[in-house]
């Protein structure tokens, strides 16, 4: 899920950049830098500072040189959480599973948990379903569902997911099954 937080701390900006003009624009490029991959199991995974609510007076530390100034910001984050639905690209296709870009960080999907199917990867990297002939390649636009989440590692979380429920999977195999059920009503009538 995605989250705008509203945080306050105080940037350090250098004597170097007093001569600039904008100290808003300063402070913002300071806090994205400082924001940058920066992974924390409670607030998620940082994208960027969207915007800065309030600059407070600057305060200089004798010894230091450099003015901080209290600021209350907000952060847009990314934290996945358990059961959530997910929209995003497979890239990459192995013998274990299928790695899952979800825009701000991968996740891993186990191929016991592709379809519900018994499935084989071929040597170009293709997936495809035994009795369903559902085919699943690299760059496809799937819906998933977040099932496991650890942080054992900070700096690399762990993402599992699983398109083995209704409505998940390829976006192409559920047009496919919309398409299939049209023509089904089609001949009801």
């Amino acid at each position: 899920m995605y989250y705008e937080l509203e945080l306050e701390d105080h940037v350090r900006v250098p004597p170097k950049n007093f001569s600039e003009a904008d100290l808003k624009s300063i402070i913002l490029k300071g806090l994205n830098q400082r924001f940058e991959n920066f992974i924390s199991k409670d607030l998620g995974i940082a994208i960027a500072v969207s915007d800065i609510k309030n600059i407070g007076e600057g305060v200089i530390i004798p010894g230091d040189g450099a003015a901080y100034y209290r600021t209350v910001f907000t952060l847009l984050v990314f934290k996945p959480e358990i059961h959530e639905l997910v929209l995003g690209d497979v890239t990459e296709i192995t013998d274990f599973g299928v790695f899952f870009n979800m825009g701000a960080i991968d996740g891993m999907i186990h191929l016991s948990q592709t379809m519900d199917d018994f499935v084989s990867v071929s040597k170009t990297g293709v997936l495809t379903g035994k009795e369903t002939k559902r085919v699943l390649k690299s760059g496809e636009r799937c819906r998933a569902r977040v099932i496991a989440v650890s942080y054992k590692e900070i700096n690399n979380p762990r993402i599992g997911l699983t398109m083995r429920q209704p409505a998940l999977g390829a976006v192409v195999w559920m047009k496919e099954e919309k398409e299939k059920s049209k023509q089904q009503e089609d001949k009801k009538k």
